[in-house]
């Protein structure tokens, strides 16, 4: 399935946030991209921002406009507020727990590691990075796949990036769901409310 694979600083810049990782375009230019990008900022309209927080949270999970609508659909048909279930099922995405987990630097690594069958979930091989994770499953590297310099150098670097809802074994290389986090422990800058009231429209 297609993903975005352009400049990450234009989205970065978008935003004014580092969306798709640290990036130093930020820092030189901190204006949004595009020929008007250093004109004069007109307001947006209510439609605007809310769409604007919508295509943020796709570019961070690293999800299509499809993927996110069919997620937003089974979030609205669960018990709780909306905005915080939705969160947590793109949180409890397979290939962010790998990102989570510390087992890749970014959640593209992640999907990669996913689509190349290094991952297993609840010791069995998956391909699948949009799988949801239901609390008490296991995460793992497969065995051959356990000595990848890519894998052992994340683990050294993202390794301690404790999360409340995850735990990991660090000798056996598998990390567990215990439960979905709370919206207060996600730590990405997304407003849901303003999600939810563009679909409500």
């Amino acid at each position: 399935m297609a993903r975005y694979t352009g400049p990450k600083a234009r989205i970065s810049r978008r935003f004014n946030e580092p969306i798709l990782g640290e990036n130093k375009a930020l820092q030189k230019k901190n204006y949004p991209p595009g020929m008007h990008g250093k004109g004069k900022k007109r307001k947006q309209s209510e439609y605007a921002i809310q769409l604007a927080e919508k295509q943020k949270a796709k570019y961070i999970y690293g999800v299509l406009e499809r993927q996110f609508e069919n997620t937003f659909d089974k979030a609205s048909r669960k018990k709780g507020v909306t905005g915080e279930v939705l969160l947590q099922m793109l949180e409890s995405r397979l290939d962010n727990t790998v990102y989570r987990l510390g087992i890749a630097p970014t959640r593209r690594a992640a999907r990669q590691l996913v689509v190349h069958k290094h991952i297993t979930l609840n010791g069995e091989v998956v391909n699948i990075p949009s799988a949801f994770l239901r609390p008490g499953d296991q995460v793992g590297v497969r065995e051959k796949s356990k000595s990848l310099e890519t894998i052992s150098n994340s683990l050294s670097i993202q390794g301690a990036k404790k999360y409340n809802w995850l735990e990991w074994d660090n000798t056996e290389m598998t990390g567990k769901l215990i439960n979905l986090p709370p919206r207060e422990d996600i730590p990405e800058n997304i407003n849901e409310q303003l999600i939810v009231e563009l679909y409500s429209k």
